[in-house]
């Protein structure tokens, strides 16, 4: 994207809805392209997630397309972010934080106290993200993604929540 074209789009508002399973064919793509072929979720994948008890997804649309959308369950007291996309033309212009912001508000609506989710220890953009939204490494998953790849355990209490303390 040209500095013209992204300051353009820095203008554009960002609007939110809900992820129905008609975007189906769409986050899926969407996921392809922001992940490794290794990482990025299979058909079936993604329709497993998308079909879990309990999960819901947020979708923002710039400039009427879809630039991001992000995934989570609700297990008991605990909200999980299974994924978040974003196009790498719509990054650090406040999707990914507006659709964080918004999974966050539903997640403690539905009376969860805390938040979970997992994030490769090479992804540095992605870590500094979570990071500077709060979330705080718990741990190490040896082995999480393809390759032998480790991932932090990340987790946020949300706000009036008891989440768990991570471990110091």
């Amino acid at each position: 994207m040209t500095t013209k074209a992204r300051s353009a789009a820095k203008k554009q508002p960002i609007r939110l809805r809900t992820l129905a399973a008609g975007d189906f064919e769409t986050v899926y793509e969407l996921d392809q392209l922001c992940y490794s072929r290794e990482v990025a979720y299979s058909r079936r994948e993604l329709s497993w997630y998308m079909r879990l008890p309990g999960a819901e997804g947020v979708v923002a649309e710039v400039d009427d397309s879809v630039g991001g959308f992000i995934l989570w369950a609700r297990f008991d007291d605990s909200g999980h972010i299974i994924t978040i996309d974003v196009l790498e033309e719509y990054r650090r212009l406040g999707v990914g934080t507006a659709l964080l912001d918004e999974a966050e508000r539903r997640i403690a609506r539905r009376g969860a106290s805390q938040i979970e989710l997992e994030t490769a220890v090479n992804n540095d953009a992605a870590i500094a993200f979570w990071k500077r939204h709060g979330y705080q490494t718990r741990g190490i998953l040896k082995n999480y993604y393809p390759g032998g790849l480790n991932a932090y355990a990340m987790m946020k209490p949300l706000a009036g929540g008891r989440a768990k303390k991570p471990p110091k």
